[in-house]
């Protein structure tokens, strides 16, 4: 049986693990503004060159639209492609927050999150208006999010930089995610991991802020 040393710190990623999210809906607006064929967004191209880019600041808004214009063949207003990237987006439900912040008494805990600046924009709204953090940064210890880091996960250096750039001890360091291949590459590199799969949440893994200690990490 593998052993692991204690956990002295955790970074979670952010949709479908603090943040709820439904990328169904983002296709459905696609397809109600006239997009017939949506397996288009499943090609290379599109996941890598356009979406991939973007969610690496390489991107900016203005050009991922005019992608997107291009790609799907319509020319749609700005809104309405907005309205439909930003349709996958639900809610941070509050316990996730209350969660979070009883965890914090205990781990330093980091956001590590493959995301753009049009979704930013939206659930940082959410966090200020709804639970009155300024930023994500003062919900947790440190965010980072891939278009400011231009990287993103797998790239296993965007998980090289948060060790690094606060000293963690790579066998000390959960990282908690609900996607295989972003857990493989933190693996590799020494850090222990957790993927949370549905219908589980982040509040089954501890008990008043603290990791449960029957949960089988890898």
């Amino acid at each position: 049986m593998k052993t692991h040393q204690p956990v002295s710190t955790i970074i979670f990623d952010f949709g479908g693990v603090i943040l709820d999210i439904d990328p169904i809906l983002t296709l459905n607006e696609l397809k109600n503004l006239g997009v017939e064929d949506l397996d288009i967004f499943k090609s290379p191209y599109f996941q890598h060159d356009i979406m991939g880019k973007f969610e690496r600041g390489i991107l900016t808004p203005e050009v991922f639209r005019d992608k997107v214009r291009e790609f799907i063949g319509i020319n749609l207003c700005d809104q309405d492609i907005d309205d439909a990237w930003n349709a996958l987006i639900l809610d941070i439900p509050k316990e996730r927050i209350k969660v979070l912040e009883d965890v914090k008494k205990n781990y330093p805990i980091f956001l590590l999150s493959n995301s753009n600046e049009i979704h930013y924009d939206i659930y940082l709204r959410d966090l200020q208006l709804r639970f009155g953090y300024r930023e994500f940064d003062q919900l947790f210890t440190k965010a980072y999010f891939s278009f400011d880091l231009h990287i993103s996960k797998p790239n296993p250096e965007i998980f090289e930089f948060v060790l690094n750039q606060h000293k963690l001890i790579p066998g000390q360091t959960l990282f908690i995610d609900d996607t295989a291949e972003h857990l493989v590459a933190a693996s590799q590199l020494g850090m222990q991991t957790y993927q949370l799969k549905n219908p589980e949440r982040v509040r089954d893994l501890f008990i008043n802020g603290i990791l449960r200690e029957d949960l089988m990490l890898q």
